[in-house]
């Protein structure tokens, strides 16, 4: 690692707060379907993900991605709007990540949102999240642009 790079980061989320902060690092990942997987008889559903490293370009006004690995435990179902079936290869731009408690905590929704309204809803049994750094790490020119964002693609 070079001076210039940061560590790799661990994150976990145990409740909504944590999942916030994963969310925030995670704003404006690229993510394929073909790199998404949901683990029934383990419960899991794991995402591979392209983040934008936010970190990098407030200290250092560097702009990087870094492959990170997002591992959702305690899944029981999980719900797709909007997400292309069939090659899995088309790029789909991580938003936000939020916690829709439901009527039984410390159960309810964590939903995966993405641009173009398009969503991804696991019902949990309760919020047990991890992200990590997987590497490598690598520089792009292109600085995600929210101005020609609605403000709640989601809705």
């Amino acid at each position: 690692m070079t001076t210039t790079e940061t560590a790799d980061l661990k994150l976990a989320a145990l409740d909504a707060d944590d999942l916030d902060v994963i969310s925030a690092h995670m704003q404006d990942a690229v993510v394929t379907p073909s790199d998404m997987v949901f683990r029934r008889k383990s419960a899991a559903f794991i995402a591979m993900a392209n983040r934008y490293d936010w970190d990098s370009e407030v200290r250092e006004g560097a702009h990087r991605r870094r492959r990170t690995a997002l591992h959702f435990d305690r899944v029981v179902s999980v719900r797709a709007r909007g997400i292309p079936q069939g090659s899995g290869n088309e790029v789909l731009n991580l938003l936000a990540i939020r916690f829709l408690p439901g009527g039984d905590e410390p159960a309810g929704t964590i939903e995966l949102v993405f641009s173009g309204k398009a969503a991804i809803r696991l019902q949990v049994e309760c919020i047990e999240v991890r992200l990590k750094d997987m590497g490598p790490v690598w520089a792009t020119q292109h600085r995600p642009d929210h101005e020609a964002s609605p403000a709640n693609p989601a809705d």
